[in-house]
């Protein structure tokens, strides 16, 4: 039970709260105008102030101005009868905890008081999050788990030459990260670090944003432009989902790795490059391998070092330090103060089953920062945050689904024109990045006696 002060100039509200609130146990005391409620907040230091908006003397916000700037950590609950929006952003971008309407709902205000309460308790019961001896930059793998260790072995064997290597992992497990902190401690750091996302880039300018152009090698080319290889310089090019590389373009690209030099599109001067190719995907190019959907020479050319990233399933020890990390992360980006855990949130973290990784992980923290009413992350807004993300049964592929509909309308596409990428994809007017997409997405595969061309 606690202490609760209701500022209010409505006599029968103050009444009838305080008569609610008493027969829950609580210790209840009534102010009906903002500064005696000002001096009974400064002389009963409640745990959780009830304020109306409309008051004779002072605005409620001013009064939830006024007990903030005595920085106190009571629970601010704001009411009105007016109901705009204006006013409710306000209450909340001030720091009340929670803002309700009149006429009051007598099961709101007690659960209101009631979470208030618990979040109070959980504040005094939780120990503040360790702190980080000093602060790591954005380029930093957290883990201490036996497989992150060995990762972390390897790293630094890769920092001392230009070996290109191959990362795989689910997506969100970190490989960008990885190959990030591969450029950083190697001797060219201080070199370019370039980035070309494959599946972002529509196919027929990939070969452009890859080796560059000259002025007119095509239409539109008006002017010479540079290439992520020419870039990367004698730096680090990180080509994510190399998987998606078009066949027609994976061969140019092997002769590249095997020779060390290339042309712009429309260019006929050779041009060398000494920057390290880090290559990433989350499929198995081994299998795209079998099912000729890529080279085996530039398969074999690419994993001249493999990495592979563990998924969070897989190294659960690693989310207690992970959280920790990932909240000092997020209150210095969002300048917030959530430095404690209720008993039994990181139990339920490690106990998900997190489909998206690390970077999963990491957005249900933000969400839960961002609606945190305190210092202390509760169980049940964690549990709340994890329930919100999961998808719901209605979600999930069925006949009647639009995923549904859209799987059946591809591959009904594909089958008439011969599994025909090129052509589906022009038929549907996407592009083949996002056909790929979709087609792994949905696990459409030709039947046994055709193939993709």
């Amino acid at each position: 039970m606690g202490k609760i002060l209701i500022v209010d100039d409505e006599h029968s509200i103050l009444e009838s709260l305080e008569m609610f609130l008493v027969e829950k146990g609580h210790t209840v005391y009534t102010a009906s105008s903002g500064l005696e409620g000002f001096d009974k907040f400064n002389k009963e230091n409640p745990d959780v102030l009830i304020l109306d908006i409309r008051l004779p003397d002072l605005n409620g916000l001013e009064v939830l101005d006024r007990v903030q700037g005595n920085g106190c950590s009571a629970k601010v609950i704001m009411m009105t009868a007016f109901h705009d929006m204006e006013t409710t952003i306000q209450a909340m971008k001030r720091g009340a905890y929670d803002y309700i309407h009149k006429p009051l709902d007598a099961d709101e205000v007690e659960r209101s008081v009631n979470r208030a309460l618990r979040i109070l308790e959980a504040d005094r019961e939780s120990p503040v999050l360790k702190k980080e001896k000093s602060p790591r930059n954005q380029e930093v793998i957290i883990g201490k788990s036996e497989t992150m260790r060995d990762i972390f072995k390897m790293i630094g064997l890769l920092c001392q030459n230009r070996a290109t290597v191959l990362i795989q992992g689910e997506t969100g497990t970190g490989k960008e990260l990885i190959a990030r902190v591969i450029h950083a401690n190697s001797p060219f750091c201080d070199e370019p670090f370039i980035t070309l996302d494959c599946a972002a880039v529509v196919e027929n300018l990939l070969e452009s944003e890859l080796f560059g152009h000259e002025a007119g090698a095509f239409t539109g080319a008006t002017h010479r432009k540079k290439g992520k290889i020419e870039l990367a310089g004698s730096g680090t090019l990180f080509l994510d989902e190399v998987g998606e590389l078009p066949l027609g373009l994976q061969g140019k690209f092997l002769g590249f790795l095997q020779r060390r030099e290339y042309t712009r599109v429309g260019g006929h001067e050779p041009l060398l490059s000494r920057c390290r190719i880090a290559a990433a995907t989350n499929r198995d190019l081994s299998d795209m391998v079998r099912r000729g959907e890529f080279r085996e020479d530039l398969f074999f050319r690419l994993r001249v070092v493999t990495l592979q990233v563990p998924s969070l399933r897989e190294r659960l020890s690693d989310i207690p330090e992970l959280v920790n990390h990932f909240l000092h992360k997020i209150n210095t980006e969002l300048e917030t103060d959530v430095n404690k855990l209720q008993t039994g949130v990181i139990d339920r973290l490690m106990a998900h089953h997190w489909k998206g990784n690390v970077r999963d992980l990491e957005n249900v923290l933000v969400e839960a920062v961002v609606r945190a009413r305190g210092r202390v992350l509760l169980l049940d807004e964690i549990e709340r945050t994890l329930s919100m993300n999961e998808p719901s049964p209605s979600s999930v592929l069925s006949p009647a689904s639009l995923n549904g509909i859209e799987k059946e309308h591809i591959e009904k596409t594909l089958s008439q024109l011969g599994w025909n990428r090129t052509r589906t994809a022009q038929a549907l007017g996407i592009s083949m990045p996002t056909l790929r997409s979709k087609i792994r997405k949905y696990g459409i595969t030709p039947p046994t006696d055709s193939a993709f061309t």
